[in-house]
Order: C-alpha cells, then structure tokens, then sequence
C-alpha cells in the first residue's frame, strides 16, 4: 500500500549510500529547523527543495541501498502543500518556525492528506479517512509538509508479547540505520529511523510506554513523551486512555520545542486535554544552554539489563551534568514488579474499549474490521499477519473484563500510585531534586526472528504510568550504537526537561551521525579482533 513518488534510485552498494547520506554531502538534510528557515529566508533553498530533497533520500536509503524501510507511505499532496507554502513566503506571510519544514507522522495518526491511516495492519490497509487529528490539524496551521506516514510496531507493538518490534504487516521491518542488523526499537520505529537518517526534518510518533523514547535513543536522536493530556490523541489508533500520547521526534532539543510549541493545547473531543492550555508555553523560548547551573537532579541507579558499556557512557554524561553546575544525588531505582503487572492490566482493558471505538469510526466500506474480534479472526486468517509471532495479547484483551470491572479500576488507581504519588514524586520530594536522570536503555539488540528484537534497561514505565514527561537526548555510542540520557520530571514541567536537556546537548554535542553499517562487527577496529593474531 505504498505510495512512491518519483525519485532518483542510485546503486544499492552500502558505501555509495553511506556517503550519499553523510552530513557533510547533504547539510540541509541534516539542518534544524531554525537553519532550514535562514536557508529558506535567503533564498537558498525552499520548501519544496527541501521536500524534493528528502524524497531523493527515502528513494535511496530507504526503498533501495540500506533499505530502511521506515517510511510506509509518501504523500502525493507534499510537493503541492510545499509549493503552496512557498507563495506564501513569497507573499510575506511566515507562519513561524515551522513554516516550510518536513514532516512525517507515525502511521496510526490520521492526516485528512490521501493516505491510509493503518498502525501497520492489512486490516486497516484501505482506511482513508479523510481526517485531520487535531495535533495534525496544529502543524498544517503552523506551516509545515505533511510528507508522508513511517512504519512502526504493528498496532503499537501491542499485540504479541514476543513481537518483533519495528515490524508490520504493511511495512516489514523497520532496519536501524546505525546497525542494519539492530533493532529500531518501537513502536516508532519509522519516526525514529527515519529522522536520524535524516529522511525528513522531523517527526512525530506516539508512545503508551516507551514507544517514543525508545526508538529516539537507539536511532540516536531526541524524542520526548509529554503529560498525557498535553496534545490530543483524538483520531490516533488507541492503545490506552489512560497512558496514550503523542509526541515530537528530532534531531535537536530545540526542534523537538518547537514541535510541541506547536503539537500542545486542549481539544474537546479529548477530555484528558481540558487543562493544556492553561500548561501550555512557547518551549522553545524557555531553552536556556545554562539551566544546568545549580538544577538538582536525581540520578537512577541499577535498573536492569544495563550494560558496563552503558554505564561508561553514563557516568561520562554524569561528569558533564556536574560540570556544568548540576548538582546529582543519588536515588535507588524502586521495585517495578507490581507497577508492571498493574500496568498490564490496564491496558488490556483499556485496549479493548479504545479499539472497538475506533473502528467504528471508521468507514465500514472500507474497514470491514469493525472489532477488536474481528482483527483476531481477520489475523487468524492471513497468515503474513501471523508469520512471525502471535496475536495473544489480542486473545487476552478480548476475553478479559471491561471498563466497569473492580479489579480493572483498582489496578488503574494503584498503578497510578505506585508510578505516580508513591513512585516518581517520592523520589523527587526525598532527594530533594527537581527531576531524575536515568540512561534510556541499553544499546540496540539484534533483530533475531526466533527471540524478537528486545530492549533492555529503560526507565519508560514510572513516567507512562503516571503519565508525566519523559524526554531523552542523545549521550554518546558503544560501538557505534548510541545511548540516550532519559531526563524525567513531575507533569506538565516539559519547559524546564527540554531546558536542561538543551543545556546538556549544547555542551556534549553528542549525537552521532549514521553509518548505516550491516553490522557491529563490519567496524575495523572488531574485524581486526575477530581475526587470529599474526604470528
């Protein structure tokens, strides 16, 4: 179901497009948002050079060379918008800091643009709804490309509890552009792979638990997951009520600021929205490369799955915090044992009353699906949908108990404490810090179609339970991986994350450019390791 636009296909040896996609070949690719609008405003380039020239790129790297496969549909309307946008300019009229940039939206966010709305499932391959979500609504206001749909962990990597995450029906797998053979993590794993190797000027995903910070820290770019109730998730592909978001995805802190300059206010149609524009501010005015100085931060110790590796990495981002006026304190990690099984009752239940609603939004000519029974027996009888892993979530969902179960509410409320009151607020309140600082996960693990593709060591489940902020930045790499620094606060403190994170970005500088390398061990320095020593 995807939609090509004519581009140029070069040979699809590895290292013509490695070199092809280099920052130093293609700057603006790689440019911010603010050097695309100076570009843009001296004349030297345009929206719709800018958009030809990130189609150029997804021809190359993502539909032939690496073959990344991160973007799943491209928009036939882009060129016009662009060119659209361009008059505009030419007219005097500059909508902002977004005016002219590219964007790509993950494929569970409606666009009113003729492109299906999916989340990666054949069941969902014809859903054309001719709506606009209201975040998407804000950044066609605001002035920016809609160029297409990325891939992603089919329905949000919610559907099997051994899935492979960065795959869909629709899409195939997701490659890491870092490591070819490494997973994108998910379920933005397009939005992810896509922006670091700078396919579009950003992105946008969405995240129940660590759907967003994730795919961000292991493509080695900036993502942030809001205060649920910050930007509307009205016509998006629901997981949960309670822990749903979407959220910004980019190259820099400030280009994620200005996203949620853009993406945050009150909708409605979302009640969990009533109060985000009274918590709303320009965000990338409240940037400040000295935030650092005298901040209190809680550091994280011990969560699993962390690597000695990971942990240099970290202690070096420690180091700078502290050089640059941060004052750390320790703070012991809790037990999330009781958190995770709460958690996972919740969405099971949530899941099931989210998705029958949506799909009977949809058009029944075009969707036939029109339950969560359905997708399970229309999964059960396509066997692509089922050629890797199984659908037992699903299963389980559909079984269990509604909306008005007691023991569903009770695990709401006490998930909600344990995340929240007993969780990330204590922490904060004993250690006396402002926010916690954690690294975001262990270095990208092989994609291995028997085990699935995992993830290790993340902080994402206290914040997206209790449904507060969760930003992370890029740190540094372990053997060409990067490794993200997560930075955590209380809700609505989005202003003072993305000051901090700025300020540590501005000092490290440490995001890393893609390689798009087939694997760890193609680095010299490993080959020669491998091989015998020379007697």
């Amino acid at each position: 179901m995807r939609k090509f636009i004519s581009g140029i296909i070069v040979a699809a040896a590895l290292g013509g497009c490695a070199q092809a996609a280099s920052p130093k070949a293609e700057p603006l690719a790689f440019a911010s948002f603010a050097e695309q609008q100076t570009a843009m405003a001296a004349g030297q380039t345009s929206a719709e050079a800018l958009t030809r020239l990130y189609l150029d790129r997804i021809a190359r790297l993502d539909r032939a060379g690496p073959t990344l496969n991160s973007v799943l549909t491209l928009n036939p309307d882009a060129l016009a918008q662009a060119r659209a946008l361009d008059a505009e300019r030419k007219a005097g009229r500059v909508r902002g800091p977004l005016h002219g940039v590219v964007i790509l939206l993950k494929d569970n966010i409606e666009s009113a643009d003729p492109m299906a709305t999916t989340a990666g499932s054949l069941a969902l391959k014809d859903n054309l709804t001719g709506r606009d979500a209201p975040l998407v609504a804000r950044l066609r206001e605001a002035g920016v490309v809609i160029l297409g749909k990325t891939n992603l962990s089919e329905w949000a990597n919610y559907r099997s509890t051994r899935s492979i995450s960065g795959w869909s029906g629709l899409g195939g797998l997701v490659r890491n552009p870092h490591s070819l053979d490494r997973t994108a993590c998910g379920s933005s794993s397009g939005s992810g792979a896509a922006v670091a190797a700078a396919l579009a000027s950003g992105a946008i995903g969405t995240e129940t638990d660590g759907s967003v910070t994730c795919p961000a820290a292991l493509n080695g770019i900036v993502g942030l997951k809001p205060t649920v109730g910050l930007v509307s998730r009205t016509h998006v592909v629901p997981i949960s009520a309670s822990q749903d978001t979407a959220g910004p995805m980019t190259r820099s802190v400030a280009d994620t600021a200005a996203l949620l300059t853009v993406l945050a206010g009150s909708d409605p149609a979302d009640p969990a929205t009533a109060t985000a524009d009274a918590h709303r501010t320009d965000y990338l005015k409240a940037l400040d490369p000295l935030a650092l100085k005298g901040a209190r931060i809680g550091v994280l110790r011990g969560p699993k799955g962390r690597t000695p590796q990971t942990d240099a990495v970290f202690e070096r981002a420690l180091a700078l915090l502290a050089a640059q006026g941060a004052v750390l304190v320790d703070v012991q990690a809790p037990d999330e044992t009781a958190l995770g099984a709460a958690e996972s009752l919740v969405l099971s239940v949530e899941f099931k009353a989210g998705v029958n609603a949506y799909l009977a939004s949809t058009d029944p000519a075009k969707v036939k699906t029109r339950t969560l029974a359905d997708l399970i027996a229309f999964n059960a009888a396509t066997p692509r949908e089922l050629a890797l892993f199984g659908q037992e979530i699903f299963e389980r969902s559909q079984t269990g108990p509604g909306l008005d179960d007691p023991a569903y509410l009770k695990a709401k409320a006490e998930a909600l404490r344990l995340a929240g009151a007993d969780g990330i607020d204590r922490l904060l309140a004993e250690a006396q810090v402002e926010i916690l600082v954690a690294p975001s996960g262990a270095p990208a693990g092989i994609v291995d179609p028997v085990n699935g593709a995992r993830s290790f060591g993340s902080p994402s489940s206290p914040p997206a339970v209790a449904g507060y902020p969760h930003l992370t930045v890029p740190i540094g790499a372990v053997q060409g991986l990067p490794v993200g620094l997560s930075f955590i606060g209380p809700a609505w403190s989005e202003a003072r994350l993305l000051a901090l994170g700025y300020a540590f970005e501005q000092a490290s500088r440490a995001r890393i450019a893609p390689s798009f390398k087939p694997n760890v061990a193609a680095d010299p320095d490993i080959v020669q390791a491998y091989a015998p020593l020379k007697r």
